[in-house]
């Protein structure tokens, strides 16, 4: 009997703790415009992402259509997310385009681009508060990526070729 108590005592720990690693974000909001949805998170609600552990390797890029360097790589993510999902690597690209921009700007040029990889947009004002806990040593210049799985993360201040990606990825698959 006390063995039973014991379990059933412990039993919600192991429950919570299960349930906590297929967490998924919840966005702030959704920006719907022609077929096609943008979550928009602040800080606070995006950065679980960068703490998952779910067996997934993730690469997360930040960009903005602005970008002339972040567009170049753009077809670089794309290709590893294709070749890659069956792996399980999921591919987030994270838009710091203008939230008033994204009806005009961002959708229209997610569609001109073919882009499958999820998208999302980084919706919070206080940068100087956000940058230094996706990266201590990141001074906020785009592009950027982390490339993570589990409690291994590594950060990139720059742009790539595929075939650096490629390099990067594999080395924490």
């Amino acid at each position: 009997m006390q063995k039973l108590i014991l379990f059933l005592g412990l039993m919600p720990l192991f429950v919570s703790c299960k349930v906590e690693q297929k967490m998924r974000l919840e966005a702030d909001k959704i920006i719907s415009s022609k077929g096609v949805d943008i979550p928009v998170y602040d800080f606070q609600s995006f950065e679980p992402l960068l703490h998952l552990d779910d067996g997934k390797t993730r690469i997360i890029n930040f960009w903005a259509t602005w970008c002339k360097p972040c567009v170049v790589e753009l077809p670089y993510f794309e290709l590893i997310n294709s070749r890659y999902k069956e792996a399980g690597v999921e591919v987030i690209l994270v838009s710091l385009d203008l939230p008033s921009q994204v009806d005009t700007k961002l959708i229209p040029f997610l569609a001109k681009q073919h882009i499958e990889s999820e998208v999302l947009l980084l919706d919070d004002p206080d940068a100087n508060g956000w940058i230094s806990k996706v990266d201590k040593n990141w001074s906020g210049s785009i592009p950027a990526t982390i490339i993570c799985k589990g409690n291994k993360m590594n950060f990139y201040e720059r742009s790539f070729t595929y075939n650096e990606l490629e390099q990067e990825l594999k080395k924490i698959l």
